[in-house]
């Protein structure tokens, strides 16, 4: 064996590093995630609050580029908030083979309760929880059913701002500018994937250069190109996967020097 490519948690992931060390062979790391959005002044705001919610919310939370962290303009700030709560609400979760359901279990009831704590956790810590368990009638402890939630009044402090959730949660946070939101989307030990929803497409670019991550989007979320090198950084990953330069990880180069006489 002379590569391996591990997908999961960041302690795994630094066992793995240290063995394949050992043995000089390459390694690809998909780790931790806790990817941040930022909607812009000159958003379009109803299309960032379908995208987003469905950024955050799809497979039930469970994608590795799923949306955790989202930092709204002040002056979107009350609409994007009052938007992604109606929408989230008109969800239905139940069993994914019912056609009416959008919205399925976790991978197992383990999970679902880790998740439950993690969101009581930063409630504790002051986060405000904006959506009513009762109204998603298939959450049920001990179930791999567990409720959507969003939570406000959250800063760097709150625990689900910084740790990786992998489950239905979302964070909204208020910025006042694109400096604080590019501050705050950095302050994170991961770097898979980040987002801009703006207008203004050089701005989105520009903001894309300033942050620490593997893949950056501008007015989309949780999406994957083949064509694109998948990397992450920090305790996001090692590595990169899909396109030229996901193949180039997979060689080992040799070269031939030729002297013609």
């Amino acid at each position: 064996m002379d590569y391996v490519n591990f997908t999961g948690s960041v302690g795994v992931g630094h066992k793995v590093a240290r063995v394949a060390g050992e043995r000089f062979i390459g390694v690809g790391l998909e780790l931790g995630g806790c990817d941040p959005v930022y909607v812009r002044h000159d958003a379009n705001i109803d299309h960032a609050i379908e995208n987003l919610v469905d950024g955050a919310f799809f497979n039930s939370g469970q994608s590795c580029c799923g949306t955790q962290r989202i930092y709204v303009a002040a002056n979107h700030y009350d609409k994007f908030v009052e938007g992604a709560v109606a929408l989230t609400n008109a969800y239905r979760l139940g069993n994914p083979i019912d056609l009416n359901n959008n919205l399925g279990p976790v991978v197992k009831a383990e999970a679902a309760t880790e998740i439950r704590r993690q969101v009581a956790q930063a409630i504790s810590e002051g986060a405000r929880p904006l959506l009513d368990e009762k109204h998603f009638v298939n959450a049920r402890e001990g179930t791999a059913y567990v409720a959507p939630q969003i939570l406000v009044d959250v800063d760097h402090s709150i625990s689900s701002m910084r740790q990786e959730i992998f489950g239905p949660l979302v964070n909204i946070m208020k910025v006042s500018s694109d400096e604080e939101a590019v501050a705050l989307m950095n302050d994170t030990e991961f770097g898979l994937t980040a987002a801009v929803w703006t207008a203004d497409e050089e701005a989105g670019l520009d903001i894309g250069t300033q942050i620490e991550t593997g893949t950056f989007f501008v007015n989309r979320c949780d999406y994957l190109d083949p064509a694109l090198a998948w990397v992450g950084v920090k305790n996001s990953g090692h590595g990169a996967s899909l396109s030229v330069v996901g193949y180039e990880h997979l060689t080992r180069p040799k070269s031939f020097h030729l002297r013609t006489l």
